[in-house]
């Protein structure tokens, strides 16, 4: 890595070249003046004159060396203070890629071409992103429709296979749903809309009352823990779980992560959500639990879990991450406690 860095090899160079540069002078100075020193009619003058020669030309040599490197060291260093500059503005950029761009007004000459080209490759890979996320939108937009004819027919037969198709057509609408979601996350994230307070203790009581129902229904229960937010702390400030975002948003995610709780869950057991302490909810089941190398593979895309649903399209923790990243946050897991929770 140091033979690759252009600081060192300069820095080396410049210590060379004044090391060089000194032996030099030393060398043409011996040559003009050593002949009529050896000239000189006695030993003490010849002591004399190389004690001269030592303290008034390799002495100050030698102390200007110090104000020299020093001076170039500090030259090299602002010239690529504007590269650590941008290195910097890039790694604060993190999560919010989208429309980034380095500022060059301040880049050197040299480097200009390459942030050019990068900047010009930031703009491609946008343009290719929000092309992406339209035809995915309009896809999702287009299949809502016939989606929904769909259900009104199969309302209208009475057999276990129209039941069962029902529920297949319905949890294909809300991937689709979802889909449509994380395309007006990405949307509203490159126009830069402005996000809205939103209290993660009213989205865990909205989401909880609906999916309790169907969840009672099939044999588990479900518990919603606010304590961490309704109980104050005397000696410390409360930290109010309110957060910036889209509440549609944060609702999908939570909803996700209490489906996948309840897939995981054996009929009689329980699922607690919780919000807080601080800006935090959480979902625990009775499941096997997930390590968080397994929780980082799942994240991805088009993955599940060997216990997941196989009629889930192994997206619900790619959303979940998504969006919990959309937010400036992170999704995370507990092994021992069972738990999935969103750390705004």
């Amino acid at each position: 890595m140091r033979e690759r860095s252009v600081t060192y090899r300069l820095k080396r160079g410049l210590a060379l070249t004044t090391l060089v540069g000194l032996l030099l002078l030393i060398i043409t100075v011996v040559y003009f003046y050593w002949k009529p020193i050896t000239d000189l009619p006695s030993a003490l003058a010849f002591d004399r004159a190389i004690r001269e020669m030592l303290e008034h030309v390799a002495l100050p040599l030698i102390i200007l060396m110090g104000p020299v490197l020093f001076v170039g060291l500090r030259v090299i260093g602002s010239a690529f203070a504007p590269l650590e500059e941008a290195a910097e503005s890039i790694e604060a950029a993190r999560g919010q890629e989208r429309g980034f761009r380095i500022d060059t007004s301040r880049m050197p000459t040299e480097a200009l071409p390459f942030t050019n080209a990068v900047n010009d490759l930031l703009t491609r890979l946008d343009d290719a992103a929000t092309r992406h996320e339209a035809f995915a939108a309009d896809v999702a937009h287009e299949l809502r429709t016939p989606l929904a004819v769909l259900l009104l027919e199969l309302d209208r037969l009475d057999n276990a296979d129209a039941l069962r198709l029902k529920g297949d057509v319905t949890a294909m609408q809300r991937l689709i749903e979802q889909l449509m979601l994380l395309a007006q996350l990405d949307a509203s994230a490159a126009a830069q809309v402005a996000l809205e307070p939103v209290s993660l203790k009213d989205v865990a009581t909205q989401v909880v009352s609906f999916m309790a129902p169907e969840i009672i229904a099939a044999g588990r229960i479900i518990a919603l823990d606010t304590s961490g937010v309704d109980v104050q702390d005397p000696g410390s400030p409360m930290q109010r779980p309110i957060v910036q975002g889209r509440r549609e948003a944060l609702a999908a995610a939570l909803r996700n992560l209490i489906e996948n709780a309840a897939r995981v869950t054996p009929v009689d057991g329980a699922i607690h959500v919780r919000v807080g302490p601080g800006a935090v909810i959480g979902v625990a089941d009775e499941g096997p639990g997930l390590s968080p190398e397994q929780l980082t593979d799942l994240a991805r895309r088009l993955r599940r879990a060997d216990h997941a649903s196989h009629n889930g399209a192994g997206l619900g923790l790619a959303i979940v991450d998504r969006i919990i990243t959309a937010h400036g946050g992170k999704l995370m897991t507990d092994p021992d406690k069972r738990e999935l929770s969103l750390h705004f």
